[in-house]
């Protein structure tokens, strides 16, 4: 079944890969399941009803995910915040060790409060083409690339950033590697960790708010097996 730009099995939900019609999962024969002229997932034995309902059963589970991820969200915003508002208050009463925390705390709220606005988003800009090499300028401008020229994906570009930037710090920021190769119709970015590595102090701020980005706003797949690397697959846009 189809989940965003990616395959599950059911019902064990297995992560399989990215949804494409050339890339079953194992297992099969399997046959193609298509609902709207897209594909929503395999079946031994494909029917519209299915189809109709691998469909309805992947919009529900992203749905479900999205609101998952946007509640850890909002509690991590809601505890930053409450831990500012005693600094403040103790601030105000002339405690000095208070006042010093206070910047550093006003910094994390609007971290978090950046990270909801992420997962809460509804992209209202046009997919367009975008040369990964040059997003990655913006994105990702301390880590070293190897991306080729000819790596294009069709996206709307304010969310490619923002996954892309996600990805980048959630792999440790300055010093990760980033190479890119073609696998069949797409495009697979490697984001490779430093050795010095530090893991992020609100964890969904990496794999969870990436995937949701990746899988769901980007119609990709988010390869996280491996805890010292990420795997990022979208769709190859095909330049005339």
């Amino acid at each position: 079944m189809r989940v965003g730009g990616g395959l599950e099995l059911l019902p064990s939900g297995e992560r399989h890969g990215p949804a494409d019609a050339a890339l079953p999962p194992p297992g099969g024969p399997w046959e193609p399941l298509t609902h709207n002229g897209r594909l929503v997932g395999f079946a031994e034995d494909p029917s519209r009803s299915l189809a109709r309902r691998a469909s309805e059963l992947g919009d529900r589970l992203t749905s479900e995910r999205r609101a998952y991820l946007l509640g850890r969200l909002g509690h991590k915003l809601r505890s930053a915040l409450l831990a500012l508002q005693e600094s403040a208050r103790g601030a105000a009463f002339g405690r000095h060790e208070a006042l010093e925390q206070v910047y550093e705390q006003a910094q994390e709220v609007g971290r978090r409060a950046a990270a909801v606005e992420a997962a809460a988003i509804d992209p209202k800009d046009q997919a367009r083409a975008v040369v990964l090499g040059a997003l990655m300028n913006l994105a990702a401008p301390a880590a070293a690339r190897d991306l080729p020229a000819d790596a294009v994906v069709r996206a709307p570009e304010s969310v490619l950033v923002e996954a892309m930037t996600r990805t980048y710090e959630w792999m440790g920021g300055e010093g990760v590697r980033i190479t890119g190769e073609r696998f069949d119709g797409w495009w697979r970015l490697t984001f490779s960790a430093p050795a010095d590595r530090k893991p992020l102090a609100v964890p969904e701020f990496g794999e969870s708010l990436v995937r949701f980005l990746v899988d769901t706003h980007l119609d990709g797949w988010l390869d996280a097996s491996d805890p010292d690397r990420a795997l990022v697959y979208l769709p190859a846009y095909e330049v005339e």
